[in-house]
């Protein structure tokens, strides 16, 4: 099967492209394909493609990578609407600036709530003070540290 795709070119963090048309079995970088379709400069945002050539590979069962089915796209070479290339972890970007957007609706309703818990759970300090009080009435130290004692002889002996 045939395929069109990019083949990396250029240097290191440079990044531009050839769209070759290729035998799906070879990798890109075999430098053996079968036909030039144009280029793409990923910096520059340059892209010069031969459009009735691609047109005729398609038309002939040619298959398009994603990517370079959205530069078709985006060139208006192809109608459709572009493919989610990125990673199935990641959301498309739109989906996060939506997402983002409710975040931001949802961080002030949470203020709103958080003010409203503010004022219902605040406890004047005077009540606890008693309760601690109470707490320590019932139980005396003396009476705990004699327990322990009398249980550490008997398991002495």
């Amino acid at each position: 099967m045939l395929k069109i795709r990019l083949q990396r070119v250029g240097k290191k963090h440079d990044p531009s492209f050839r769209v070759i048309l290729i035998d799906s079995r070879k990798g890109p970088k075999s430098g053996s394909f079968i036909e030039n379709l144009g280029f793409y400069d990923a910096i520059r945002k340059v892209k010069q493609i031969k459009a009735d050539r691609v047109k005729h590979w398609i038309s002939n069962g040619a298959q398009v990578s994603d990517t370079v089915h959205n530069i078709l796209v985006s060139e208006k070479i192809v109608e459709g609407k572009k493919k989610n290339v990125l990673p199935k972890k990641s959301p498309i970007v739109k989906e996060k600036e939506e997402a983002e957007e409710k975040a931001g609706e949802t961080s002030d309703e949470k203020e709103v709530v958080s003010e409203d818990k503010a004022e219902v759970t605040e406890i004047p300090e005077a009540p606890v003070e008693e309760v601690k009080e109470e707490i320590k009435e019932e139980v005396p130290v003396e009476e705990v540290s004699t327990e322990t004692e009398e249980k550490k002889e008997e398991s002495k002996e």
